[in-house]
């Protein structure tokens, strides 16, 4: 049995056709574009190295990550000596040493980040194709874009994003989108997906004010993503909701939020504080405690990806001991030196093979042991979405794609529905959406995998599904 060191996971892995030069031979240096696909089990995902020579004789160089929507993340070293390119971009874990071909056409060599080692052949190429999402709306749009900005006074943060508005009439309705989990910016951009481009797009066409904000510390806003909670950037979004009711073009009764994934759980926690929210959609947003839900993701995801039901058993059970180390209420301190042992354990009890495979095993287990002791995973593994549900008594739509592998249809919206007919809220819609994965595109198996290989970035019926409720609910 291969035993598999990562205590979770949430891999968005893609794959491109490419633009790939083979005309020029012999090429000297090492300036140039550089392209190259990482291979994760069924996952794949391609990295862009530019590298340039300076006038003084030095390289230097950006990598990109397209499908993951990273474009010029600026390299911290480019060495090549002896036909070796050695690469670092320190602040995200990542190196790469290759060694270039005698034809100056193929570097071969191995990616390490955190602690992960895997090799990454890189071809010279003059251009790397651009993915084209037929969905993303073109300019001119036939209403009004602004760049707003606002405050969250009780964290003294900026948020900023772009408030989009219909050219006639008003006062009009008003939707703030909340993102999902991770640094997410205004657009939810996701290996070339704009899904709240699309659907802020969508809405506005149809007479409804949208408001999309960057998370914080992305884009133009400020703050830690990373150091917050659900609870955190609820604040965020009753700060939005503020700002919405303070402009004359919008109507102030008629206020809602639309939010996906972690978007939306925390759409309720909002509701339940604010009189101001005239309705919440829950696009795959969250009825389970996240513990519930991690389990249930690993297994379907492992499923999805060919993972034999032993190993998925191992696996889940090594998630449950490392979860309850996690809930222990101990120091972080003591966590991760409690982790640090289970760690060792594990590793001592690996082939010389895996560990050969993962490369720098402290590293690996740093990465992974900031991962669960983090603010934002303790509360999310332990906050149960029914506590605040219960207390929700604006209208409701809550929808899931049926091959949703990241949050479960049948188990979450169940919970959902549930809880907001305990709450006495009447004004509840519950949709399974079928043949929809978690981003509400058409899908085969669902597996993450594929949201990179769809086209399409959000189902049609689903955009009208979201307009129609609204505008009925606000009759």
């Amino acid at each position: 049995m291969k035993k598999i060191l990562i205590f979770f996971s949430l891999m968005i892995l893609v794959i491109f056709s490419l633009f790939m030069d083979s005309s020029g031979k012999g090429r000297e240096g090492i300036e140039g574009t550089w392209l190259g696909t990482l291979k994760i089990q069924a996952m794949e995902i391609r990295l862009v190295f530019h590298i340039v020579l300076t006038e003084q004789g030095s390289y230097e160089g950006t990598m990109d990550s397209p499908d993951q929507g990273a474009k010029g993340l600026v390299l911290d070293t480019v060495n090549f000596q002896d036909n070796i390119l050695t690469i670092e971009l320190k602040r995200r874990m990542v190196s790469y040493e290759a060694n270039l071909d005698e034809n100056g056409e193929i570097l071969n060599g191995k990616f390490k980040q955190g602690g992960i080692e895997l090799p990454l052949e890189m071809k010279r190429v003059e251009e790397v194709e651009k993915v084209v999402r037929p969905q993303d709306p073109k300019k001119p749009y036939p209403y009004i874009e602004e760049e707003v900005s606002f405050l969250n006074q009780e964290a003294g943060i900026k948020l900023a994003g772009t408030l989009t508005l219909p050219e006639h009439g008003g006062p009009f309705p008003a939707v703030m989108l909340i993102t999902g989990s991770g640094a997410q910016n205004r657009n939810e951009e996701i290996m070339n997906h704009r899904p709240f481009l699309v659907l802020a797009d969508h809405l506005t066409k149809n007479g409804i004010a949208v408001l999309r904000v960057d998370d914080r510390g992305i884009g133009g806003s400020t703050g830690n993503v990373n150091d917050s909670t659900s609870e955190d950037f609820a604040l965020d979004v009753l700060a939005g909701v503020d700002f919405l009711k303070n402009r004359k073009e919008i109507d102030s009764k008629k206020i809602g939020l639309i939010g996906h994934s972690e978007g939306g759980l925390i759409a309720p926690i909002v509701a339940s504080q604010t009189k101001d929210v005239a309705f919440i959609v829950m696009m795959a947003g969250t009825g389970l405690t996240g513990e519930e839900i991690i389990y249930l993701q690993s297994r379907l995801i492992a499923q999805a990806s060919g993972v034999n039901n032993e190993d998925i058993e191992k696996n889940l059970e090594d998630q449950r001991k490392v979860f309850a180390v996690v809930k222990s209420g101990e120091t972080v301190d003591i966590i991760k030196n409690t982790l640090h042992k289970m760690f060792l354990d594990d590793f001592n009890a690996m082939s010389e093979d895996e560990r050969k495979a993962m490369g720098d095993p402290e590293a690996a287990f740093e990465v992974q042991a900031r991962q669960v002791t983090s603010r934002w995973f303790r509360y999310f593994m332990s906050y149960d979405p029914t506590t605040h549900l219960k207390m929700v008594k604006c209208p409701v739509l809550a929808i899931n794609g049926e091959k949703d592998l990241q949050v479960p249809p049948k188990e979450n919206l169940a919970a959902i529905e549930q809880a907001l007919r305990e709450a006495g809220n009447m004004h509840v819609t519950i949709k399974e959406l079928p043949g929809l994965n978690h981003l509400f595109q058409k899908a085969t198996t669902g597996n993450p995998s594929e949201y990179a290989q769809i086209s399409e970035t959000i189902n049609p019926e689903v955009l009208f599904l979201i307009s129609s409720w609204i505008l009925e609910t606000i009759k």
